[in-house]
Order: C-alpha cells, then structure tokens, then sequence
C-alpha cells in the first residue's frame, strides 16, 4: 500500500520562501511510470494541479507557477520536495502529495480521483 505523507511549515510570512517535503512509503519514486504531484485547494477554490516529478525525473509544471516553484527529490530517502518562492496570501491553501499517471499532466483544475495515492494535506497559511 503506498502511503504518503506531506511536511512543511503551517505559517508563512509574505514574500518569504517555504518548501514542502512528500514523503512516500510503499512503493519508490523511481519505478513505475508515476507522476509524483503537487496539488493544492485555496479555501473555496477548486483543486489545483501544481506540477509533478516523473519516475525518471522530469518535472513538469502549472505554467501560472513555473516562475515561483521548483520540485526536486531525494531519492535515497524516497521524498520529493515543493518549494513556492515570493509566497502571497493567494498561496493559502491545503496543499497535498499525490501519485497519478500521465493523464493528470498539465491539467490544472483537477479532481482527487485522478490521483491513484494521496497525502492527508498539509495547511499552508500566508500571512499577509
């Protein structure tokens, strides 16, 4: 069973920088052909597809974020990390780690059944 599990800071300060680590159980971020997504949902806002390692490490993103975000991973600890620059208050949001297939690339109002593993989310909240 792969179970994932999202980390990060629930504060953020406006114009800093925070990063969100995945944390994956269950199966390697470099077998398979998995998408290891970032997902977000603002408050009363749809579900967002923010961007996703592949198995073999290319990234792939929301070309509204591209200029603030980056994913990287560690693979020797089976993790895969989010990082969001300039953060604003429109950055509040639940964020979540998810495993899907090719078919959720670059589609950016998502739904969570797309995704065939998801983390329990993470609050992120921007102060203003």
């Amino acid at each position: 069973q792969v179970q994932l599990q999202e980390s990060g800071p629930g504060l953020v300060e406006s114009s800093q920088t925070f990063s969100l680590t995945c944390t994956v159980s269950g199966a390697s971020i470099t077998a398979g052909r998995y998408y290891w997504t970032w997902i977000r949902q603002p408050p009363g806002k749809a579900l967002e597809w923010m961007g996703a390692m592949a198995w073999n490490g290319n990234t792939y993103d929301n070309p509204a974020l591209r200029s603030r975000m980056a994913i990287s991973r560690d693979t020797s600890k089976n993790q895969f990390t989010l990082q969001l620059t300039s953060a604003s208050p429109e950055d509040t949001a639940v964020y979540y780690c998810a495993r899907g297939g090719v078919q959720t690339i670059g589609v950016v109002t998502t739904q969570f059944d797309e995704y065939d593993s998801l983390g329990q989310g993470t609050q992120v909240t921007v102060s203003p």
